[in-house]
């Protein structure tokens, strides 16, 4: 088993480096086709954008022979947009390639805050319930609706950059585990696969665990994160614990589940917002381990130049200083 997922992580290397660079041809951002007002929460409205790949409004087939990409944005739970430029540049590839995306609202349960550390780790896991929530009033919204807007429910998968990473990773984890605001979903729900760029899970009940098989994931991260940590932090004598993708990413792999993990060397959260030059990766997850349905397993260790170290907040203390 380790021979095979060496061989497998150095075909991963071997295929990244050869393919050119996403970053030197960076597509024109994406429109969205429609919106919709999911819910209403707290007083606030939430919507969702639907982009459609070409043609795909005029053929039933088309919209729904590949996944649909749902993707919560990023922030820090204290800003961002559904319809950030960086994104809708990232859609753009993703429509190109016949993926539909919708893009969604949610609730930021740390909009006001001023520092985000351990000491306020009770509000942190309220924001990502609250995003959670919302993330699966979204999944209802198009489960209902799914004749009218041709959206195959059983073909979602959930994606997502820093706060939406941990959201979607969240809510895949509770979902499997029928807790939290994923238990309204219907019985039987899953969503068909889970792309986190930089996420995390945080438990408010000590060690993790999947009582079902979680959905196949994609974990992208950066090996110096800290802002979403990129292995673990358990607090002393509280029951609080951050659970990042190595960690997770170790559990599956002692169980035997569908994923693959790509670790960025002396990256830090600038992984989050690397849509646009870890796209190869993307897609051959989404074709292999979600439309093949195969068991496609890679853990590779990156130090690739075609994914730049950007700038921006380096740690939580600075993020949280505006």
């Amino acid at each position: 088993m380790k021979r095979n997922l060496f061989h497998a992580a150095l075909a991963a290397v071997f295929a990244l480096c050869c393919m050119p660079s996403f970053s030197q041809t960076i597509p024109d951002p994406a429109t969205p086709d429609a919106t919709y007002k999911f819910a209403e929460k707290d007083g606030q409205e939430l919507f969702l954008d639907d982009y459609l790949p070409h043609g795909a409004s005029e053929n039933a087939l088309d919209v729904q022979s590949k996944p649909t990409i749902i993707f919560v944005f990023g922030g820090g739970f204290k800003s961002g947009t559904r319809d950030g430029e960086l994104y809708r540049r990232w859609f753009r590839m993703l429509l190109d390639r016949g993926y539909r995306v919708v893009s969604i609202d949610y609730r930021l349960g740390l909009k006001d805050a001023d520092k985000a550390g351990l000491g306020q780790v009770k509000q942190i896991h309220n924001a990502v319930e609250m995003a959670v929530d919302d993330l699966v009033s979204a999944t209802e919204y198009l489960i209902a609706h799914a004749g009218e807007l041709m959206i195959d429910p059983g073909n979602l998968v959930i994606s997502g950059s820093s706060a939406g990473a941990m959201t979607v990773v969240q809510a895949d984890w509770e979902l499997s585990n029928r807790a939290g605001s994923a238990d309204r979903l219907p019985k039987g729900f899953r969503y068909a696969g889970v792309i986190s760029f930089a996420g995390a899970i945080l438990s408010d009940s000590g060690m993790i665990s999947y009582r079902n098989e979680p959905d196949p994931t994609l974990f992208l991260h950066g090996t110096v994160d800290k802002i979403v940590n990129y292995n673990q932090i358990r607090v002393p004598f509280i029951r609080y614990a951050f659970f990042g993708s190595s960690r997770i990413a170790k559990l599956f792999s002692k169980n035997g589940y569908n994923y693959s993990i790509l670790r960025y060397k002396d990256h830090g959260h600038d992984i989050a917002n690397s849509m646009i030059e870890t796209f190869p990766e993307q897609i051959r997850f989404l074709e292999a381990n979600v439309e093949g349905g195969q068991k496609r397993v890679v853990d590779a260790l990156l130090d690739d130049p075609a994914v730049p170290v950007r700038g921006g907040a380096q740690n939580r203390k600075q993020l949280y200083a505006d």
